[in-house]
């Protein structure tokens, strides 16, 4: 008889549970916190970035607004 069709059994929900928690808090052990200065450089750059692509925005909105009210009048 062949035993590559069997079934192997899984443990139990409860021993799935245990590990995943204790992964969690193996990558949570990882985890860097950035420093005050980093975070605030972070803030800046995102704030500058999300600036410069609203003026973007608005740019394109002016001007198709623009140039729709000038074809249709």
């Amino acid at each position: 008889m062949s035993t590559a069709g069997t079934k192997t059994e899984r443990p139990s929900i409860v021993a799935r549970l245990v590990l995943f928690i204790r992964q969690i808090v193996a990558e949570l052990k990882k985890v860097v916190r950035p420093t005050r200065s980093e975070l605030t450089t972070y803030a800046s750059v995102v704030l500058v970035f999300v600036l410069i692509v609203m003026l973007f925005i608005g740019v394109i909105d002016l001007l198709t607004g623009t140039a729709v009210t000038r074809i249709f009048g």
